[in-house]
């Protein structure tokens, strides 16, 4: 059987942008409706990464930033696939990812939380998938951390994960967590989402097969991409 051409976008699978129990999305959210704007050829054939771009240890959140030793934290390696709608891998994509550390602390200035700064982690890495749509990492644990949303709330352990397309305006951003993580269930952020099913794939379970006796534990994250599926607009492709 063909592949659909077309998919009705499914307006429950995604939050709500504006979700009041997240607190900043009352200020983000757009008050009119969403536009979608068709991409010229400027977009469409403008500058994109290349595996010449990509150093070698720039996948291992280990070494990539390490000056006098490893990082803190529990070693762990994230893998997985990048996958169209259909099931098909999407290959020479670029993923990058991004983090907190062990302690849940960001490197970033505007980070104030109590958790000391790990000098041996920088908390970001990219790679490109292979042939297959295959790509891993390797890095610690990110710790849980509090933010300033209702009196007490933690943001549970998470990585940032970003899917490039053919051109830096395809662009696709989520964020990857752990399972058996109590906090996931208590997170605003989170629960915004209203499709248990689609919560469920933004967990990544725990994958012994991948693990590495006596030095690293391994969770899978697939990324499955919304590919030929299109918001139609007067019956034309709108953002290919």
């Amino acid at each position: 059987m063909k592949p659909a051409e077309y998919y009705q976008r499914d307006r429950l699978w995604q939050p709500p942008q504006l979700a009041p129990n997240y607190k900043t999305s009352v200020p983000r959210s757009p008050r009119q409706a969403l536009l979608s704007i068709e991409q010229s050829m400027s977009e469409v054939t403008g500058p994109v990464f290349g595996h010449g771009d990509i150093d070698p240890i720039d996948n291992d959140l280990i070494k990539n930033y390490a000056k006098t030793g490893d990082p803190i934290g529990e070693r762990i390696i994230v893998h997985g696939r990048v996958l169209d709608e259909n099931g098909r891998p999407v290959p020479n994509t670029l993923v990058e990812i991004w983090q907190a550390n062990a302690g849940g602390r960001y490197r970033h200035k505007k980070d104030t939380y109590l958790a000391p700064i790990d000098p041996n982690f920088g908390g970001c890495g990219r790679t490109m998938t292979d042939a297959n749509g295959f790509y891993f990492f390797r890095t610690v644990k990110p710790g849980a951390y509090p933010w300033r949303n209702w009196v007490n709330n933690w943001r549970p352990a998470h990585i940032h994960v970003s899917v490039f397309g053919s051109s830096f305006s395809q662009r696709l951003i989520t964020q990857m967590y752990f399972e058996g993580d109590p906090l996931i269930a208590k997170c605003p952020i989170v629960t915004s989402i209203p499709d248990p099913k689609a919560i469920e794939q933004l967990i990544a379970p725990l994958d012994m097969n991948a693990a590495i006796p006596l030095d690293s534990l391994a969770y899978k994250f697939d990324i499955i991409l919304r590919g030929r599926r299109s918001t139609m607009f007067e019956n034309r492709l709108e953002g290919n």
